[in-house]
C-alpha cells in the first residue's frame, strides 16, 4: 500500500474568485413583479413552461439592477427541487444583495402550493442569514404569472 505523504494530504489549495459585473449604465433594473415577469419572458425558453417545471433565480445588486439570470433546476411536469446551496453559491460569487426566484407551473394553474410557500420560506431564512433578501418568488405559466409580493405571501 502506498500512501501520500501528510503534506500533500492536508495542504491547502488557493481559490480565486474572478467576477466582473456587467456595466451599470446597460444594467436592467428591477422595479416590480411585472418587471421581473417580463424579463423572464425575454431570457428563459418559454417553450419548456408547458413541458416541465424549471426553477430560476434572478440576481440582483442593493438597486435590483440585474446582475444574473441562471435556470437553478429542471423537473417534471409533477414538480422541481431547487437546490438552495446552489441559489446561494450563484449569489455569493456575484454579490448578490437581493434575489428573485421563479418557477413555472406546466399545468397552467397559478395557485400557490403548500410546497411552493415552504421552499419560499426555506430561501429567505438561508438568505437572511447571509444578508441576500428575498425579493419576490414568481410563479409562470405559458398564459400569465402570479407574484408571492402582490398576493402578500412575501
Amino acid at each position: 500500500m502506498n500512501l501520500l505523504p501528510s503534506r500533500e494530504l492536508l495542504g491547502s489549495s488557493i481559490i480565486e474568485i474572478h467576477y466582473k459585473r456587467p456595466h451599470f449604465d446597460g444594467m436592467i433594473y428591477i422595479r416590480n413583479p411585472k418587471d421581473a415577469h417580463t424579463f423572464l419572458r425575454q431570457y428563459i425558453n418559454t417553450q419548456q413552461l408547458d413541458l416541465r417545471e424549471c426553477f430560476w433565480v434572478i440576481l440582483l445588486t442593493n438597486a435590483n439592477r440585474v446582475l444574473g439570470l441562471s435556470e437553478v433546476a429542471t423537473g417534471t411536469t409533477l414538480g422541481v427541487q431547487p437546490n438552495p446551496k446552489y441559489i446561494f453559491q450563484l449569489a455569493l460569487l456575484t454579490n448578490t444583495v437581493n434575489l428573485i426566484i421563479a418557477h413555472s407551473h406546466p399545468s397552467g394553474t397559478l395557485n400557490i402550493s403548500e410546497n411552493d410557500i415552504r421552499e419560499t420560506n426555506k430561501i429567505k431564512r438561508i438568505g437572511k442569514l447571509l444578508d441576500i433578501t428575498l425579493v419576490d418568488h414568481i410563479i409562470l405559466t405559458s398564459e400569465s404569472f402570479v407574484s408571492f409580493v402582490q398576493e402578500d405571501i412575501l
